[in-house]
């Protein structure tokens, strides 16, 4: 596997990590279009996502060996680990179809599986859901935007206060 982590050293991009954000996988073999299965996905790009900007934070990319579909063996299974370790911290992964043992693997991790239609492109996706925190967010992602909050006041409570 090769994993890029991606480093900005901008005063916005630091200050985007400060302020209330999720980070959001999609199943992308050119990081413009979701074309992948979950479970057979070739590469993740990872963006982190706040309320009024998107960028890239991670790409990975998986060997032929780690990608292909055996059916429902270890092997498999240990495959489908390997993926949903490389998204921990993921609120959401999109991708074009995610199997059963997927699906449940992904939310006992905290990451909400999500199915769209092949070449569904990223920035729309990115902008739709950049849209929806401005108005109403869908469940999955308002819970993770809420716990961002509580998290963020639970570190403000835990440095007391003097007067």
């Amino acid at each position: 596997m090769r994993h890029l982590k991606l480093v900005h050293s901008t005063e916005k991009a630091a200050a985007m990590r400060d302020k209330n954000s999720v980070k959001i996988a999609f199943a992308s073999s050119n990081r413009r279009v979701v074309d992948q299965h979950f479970g057979a996905a070739e590469a993740f790009c990872i963006y982190q996502l706040a309320q009024d900007d998107a960028r890239l934070v991670e790409v990975a990319e998986f060997h032929d060996s780690d990608v292909a579909m055996d059916g429902f063996t270890d092997k498999h299974e240990g495959k489908l680990a390997r993926k949903i370790e490389l998204l921990e911290g993921c609120a959401a992964v999109y991708c074009n179809a995610v199997g059963a043992s997927a699906i449940k693997q992904l939310l006992a991790a905290g990451i909400q599986p999500m199915k769209v239609e092949e070449g569904t492109l990223v920035d729309e996706l990115l902008c739709g859901l950049n849209q929806s925190l401005k108005n109403e967010p869908p469940a999955w992602l308002a819970k993770r935007w809420q716990n961002k909050d509580a998290d963020r006041f639970a570190a403000m409570a835990a440095e007391g206060w003097s007067e």
